[in-house]
């Protein structure tokens, strides 16, 4: 987890919401045009490389460059872009040594989607055994 010197009236710059902010609850988002705090997530979440760039960040800082490089040399400006706006979300910050790490809501984040990784694998296997053995007749 990354910490950052709180700004102005003690809020973490990377976490404070701008006033035309596209990824504030209550504006319309993708798929949904009430903005629910649940649909505004669930938009980010849905943007490419979102959750890998939260996957890769889990365990370290990461500058551009290797973020990049462990995103399988996605776009730089698809990456930037996402660490943008992950940013603004507050999960992301930039730790002034070098490199993006994951904020406190950033760490909740990715402990929230833990389960659905845990699915995710027992399904694979669940998957890759079916594969193998014929369904009962």
């Amino acid at each position: 987890m990354v910490k950052m010197a709180a700004g102005k009236h003690g809020v973490n710059p990377s976490q404070r919401k701008t006033a035309g902010s596209a990824l504030s609850a209550g504006k319309a988002v993708r798929g949904s045009r009430t903005g629910r705090p649940i649909m505004a997530l669930l938009d980010l979440l849905g943007r490419r490389w979102t959750l890998r760039i939260l996957w890769e960040l889990r365990e370290q800082t990461l500058t551009s460059r290797a973020l990049r490089e462990a995103c399988d040399d996605a776009s730089p400006t698809v990456i930037q872009s996402r660490v943008a706006e992950m940013r603004e979300a507050g999960w992301l910050a930039l730790n002034p040594a070098g490199g993006y790490g994951l904020t406190a809501s950033g760490q909740e984040l990715l402990a929230t989607l833990a389960p659905l990784h845990a699915f995710a694998e027992r399904w694979s296997q669940r998957e890759a055994t079916a594969a193998i053995i014929p369904p009962p007749r």
